[in-house]
C-alpha cells in the first residue's frame, strides 16, 4: 500500500507545461562541444513522463543517422542495478538468498569465504575493479574459473572500490539461484512484466536497426554487440555490462521503482524490498590527498548514492537522498524519491572513436529539470 505523501505526489497536478529550454540548451551545448554526436533525454515527474525528446545523431560513420526518441543504447554499468541488482533483490525476496550469505556458500569454488552478498552490492568487498583482459580469452567457463581464483585486494568491508568483477560473481549468483542465466532471468521476472520490450541483452532482428553504434573493435565500428571487452568475451552476457535498452523502457523501470515496486498492475518488487534496494548505506572513504578528514560516502545496494560517482545527481537534488547510476557509454539514470522525478540521459559519447565525455551534460541536464520541476 502506497504511503499517503507518495499517494499526494501521484494525484497532484503536474507543472504547468514545465519549461525544459534549459535541457536543450545544455544538450545543444554539448552537442556543439563535440561530447557526443547525440542524446535522447527523458524526464518522469510524477508518474507521468514530461519530458521526451532525441537530439543530434544517432550514428556519424559509416553513414550519419539522426538521433531518434526510441533509440537503443548498449547501456554499460546501469546493467548492474537495472538487470543484476534487481534480480538479486527478487532472490533476496524470495529467500533463496539473504545479504549476509557468503557467496561461497552458494559458488564453493569462489572460496574467500569472508565475502557477502552485502559486500558485491555495496563495491566493498576487496576484488580488484577488473581483472586482466587475458583472463577472459578462453570463453566464458574459463573466465568465471578465474574470477572465482582471484585474491582479495583489502579485507572484505574495509575499502570502497567500484568493481565491475564483483557484478561478474553477482550474474553467476543469478544463474545459479535463479536457474537461469542473468540475462534470461532479469527479462522473465523483471523486463517482460514491465513491458520493457526493447530492453536485453545481445539484441537481434530488426532491433538492431534502431541500436546507437559504439566505439570501435579491430577498427570496426560496434552496432549491436557489447562495447564492454569482457562481457564481450562472455558471450555478450555478464552481471556487469552487455545489457541494451531505450530511454521510454528506463521510464517505466524508474516509475515501477517509484510506484514502490509496481506497474500497471504488475508487481515486479515488493515496496519494502525496494527500500532496502535504494537505502544508503556509508562506504569506506579513503582521505584526499593532502586531507585527514575524507568525505563521507554512500552506496545502496547496487546504486550510487552520494561518491564521486554521482555527478548525474547534478547540484538541485538532495544529496543523500536519491539514487541513480551511469554506464562507460555514455548512459545515466537518477532518481529522486523526494520530487518523484526520474532523468535519464542517453547517450553514445564513445561513438565513432571511443572519445566524448558527458559528465558536464549530465550535472547540467539534473539542474536543468530539477529547476523545472522539484518547485513544482
Amino acid at each position: 500500500m502506497r504511503t499517503p505523501l507518495v499517494l499526494a505526489a501521484l494525484l497532484a497536478p503536474l507543472p504547468a507545461r514545465a519549461d525544459f529550454a534549459a535541457v536543450d540548451t545544455a544538450v545543444e551545448a554539448a552537442l556543439a562541444r563535440n561530447d557526443c554526436p547525440g542524446a535522447v533525454v527523458l524526464v518522469v515527474h510524477r508518474d507521468a513522463v514530461v519530458h521526451r525528446k532525441a537530439y543530434g545523431r544517432r550514428a556519424v560513420r559509416p553513414a550519419a543517422e539522426p538521433m531518434t526518441a526510441d533509440t537503443v543504447f548498449d547501456l554499460a554499468s546501469l546493467t548492474k542495478p537495472t538487470a543484476t541488482g534487481t534480480s538479486i533483490m527478487r532472490l533476496i525476496e524470495q529467500g533463496k538468498l539473504k545479504l549476509d550469505d557468503p557467496v561461497a556458500k552458494h559458488w564453493p569454488a569462489f572460496g574467500k569465504a569472508d565475502v557477502t552478498v552485502a559486500h558485491l552490492l555495496l563495491h566493498t568487498s576487496g576484488l580488484t575493479a577488473d581483472n586482466a583482459l587475458a583472463d577472459y580469452a578462453d570463453g566464458r567457463e574459463k573466465a568465471l574459473e578465474r574470477v572465482a581464483a582471484l585474491k582479495l585486494e583489502a579485507p572484505p568491508g574495509t575499502r570502497f572500490r567500484y568493481s565491475d568483477v564483483g557484478f561478474i560473481v553477482l550474474g553467476e549468483l543469478v544463474e545459479k539461484l535463479g536457474g537461469m542465466p542473468v540475462d534470461q532471468y532479469a527479462k522473465t521476472h523483471v523486463f517482460d512484466p514491465l513491458k520493457m520490450t526493447d530492453t536485453g541483452f545481445r539484441p537481434a532482428g530488426d532491433l538492431v536497426k534502431r541500436v546507437a553504434p559504439t566505439g570501435l573493435r579491430d577498427k570496426l565500428t560496434i552496432r549491436g554487440e557489447v562495447h564492454d571487452p569482457r562481457a564481450f568475451k562472455m558471450g555478450g552476457v555478464a552481471g556487469h555490462a552487455g545489457l541494451f535498452g531505450s530511454a521510454d523502457d528506463l521510464g517505466r523501470y524508474a516509475r515501477m521503482l517509484l510506484r514502490g515496486g509496481e506497474l500497471d498492475g504488475a508487481r515486479v518488487l515488493k515496496a519494502d524490498t525496494v527500500k532496502l534496494f535504494t537505502a544508503p548505506h556509508e562506504v569506506p572513504a579513503q582521505p584526499a590527498k593532502g586531507k585527514e578528514d575524507p568525505p563521507r560516502q554512500f552506496r545502496s545496494y547496487g546504486w550510487d548514492v552520494d561518491t564521486s560517482f554521482s555527478g548525474q545527481r547534478g547540484d538541485a537534488f538532495k544529496r543523500g537522498e536519491g539514487y541513480g547510476h551511469t554506464g562507460f557509454t555514455g548512459t545515466s539514470l537518477w532518481v529522486d524519491p523526494r520530487s518523484q522525478t526520474a532523468v535519464i540521459i542517453l547517450t553514445s559519447r564513445v561513438h565513432p572513436d571511443d572519445k566524448g565525455s558527458v559528465g558536464r551534460l549530465r550535472r547540467e541536464v539534473a539542474n536543468a529539470v530539477a529547476a523545472a520541476v522539484v518547485k513544482n
